[in-house]
């Protein structure tokens, strides 16, 4: 099992012709992922090749959706188009949107993220869910990656993973390759993303393949203390956890866009104690952490 994305999901690529569209195109495909065309309003009917595969070019994520029977789509396009390629893909109804370009404007993310809240089904759930942006997207392991997680560094297993951090995903993959992962997902560290650690948790805790779950953190705002909360009230699986930033200077501003630390809000520290009281192990490094799964997991 997996969450948001499986064999069975039908993947655009809106920016298939750009320099970074293509490449991750071409990963994707090697990954086992399948994509099924792509979306560029400039070149639309014509198609690009990736070995044996000739992907068609669509001019709407729309025509795209209807033509192929897309359900998934990555996003690889410059930040200042960012926000009417995911509102084009919002307002055609795809059911995931994967937001890999960073330098995002934060008001782009908050109107996109709002205009899918507004958009729901007749059970009055949301229809298009918001992955990102400035992530590395989602990988289920030997099934599919919507993305640029390298699809290579672990096997599937029984281990969920949501990570503020691109590079501490693909770190925390490699320390747990041993178990395996039911689905590794990168939701940004952007002030607004458009799903939480709540979010990914809420999903890991529903599927019945994933046994524990690794949630990464990162200092700045309050995400990792309401997570904390919902891990308290609602989930029955173990999950561990990892704050990055234990060692960053205090009153120095990092670079990192999430990274606004007031006070002692939004601290390491205080994210480390929240989570501690929810029941969740915290490890001070990637490996410690990782280990700390291993022991849950392997009942030692």
């Amino acid at each position: 099992m997996s969450i948001f994305l499986n064999n069975d999901s039908k993947i655009i690529v809106q920016g298939i012709t750009g320099g970074e569209g293509s490449k991750h195109t071409a990963l994707m495909l090697k990954a086992g992922s399948n994509i099924v065309g792509g979306v560029n309003a400039r070149k639309a009917g014509t198609t690009v090749t990736h070995g044996e595969t000739e992907l068609p070019v669509y001019g709407k994520v729309a025509e795209a959706m209807e033509e192929t029977g897309a359900n998934v789509s990555v996003v690889f396009v410059p930040p200042a188009f960012t926000k009417s390629a995911v509102e084009e893909a919002i307002e055609a109804g795809i059911g995931l949107v994967v937001v890999i370009t960073e330098g995002v404007p934060v008001q782009d993310t908050a109107e996109f993220w709002a205009l899918a809240q507004s958009k729901v089904d007749a059970d009055g759930n949301q229809i298009t869910r918001i992955i990102g942006p400035n992530c590395p997207g989602i990988i289920t392991p030997e099934e599919s990656l919507a993305g640029i997680t390298p699809a290579n560094i672990t096997g599937k297993g029984p281990i969920g993973l949501v990570s503020k951090s691109g590079t501490l995903t693909y770190q925390m993959m490699y320390e747990l390759r041993d178990l395996g992962f039911s689905t590794a997902i990168g939701i940004g560290g952007d002030p607004v993303v458009g799903t939480t650690h709540i979010g990914a948790l809420a999903a890991f805790e529903a599927d019945p393949e994933t046994e524990a779950v690794v949630m990464i953190g990162e200092i700045g705002g309050d995400a990792e203390e309401r997570a904390a909360d919902y891990i308290k009230a609602n989930m029955s699986k173990p999950v561990v956890g990892y704050v990055a930033g234990f060692t960053a200077p205090e009153g120095k501003t990092m670079g990192h866009a999430g990274a606004i630390v007031s006070g002692s809000a939004g601290t390491a520290s205080a994210k480390k104690e929240a989570l501690e009281a929810a029941g969740v192990k915290v490890g001070k490094t990637p490996s410690e952490t990782a280990q700390l799964l291993r022991n849950i997991v392997q009942g030692s």
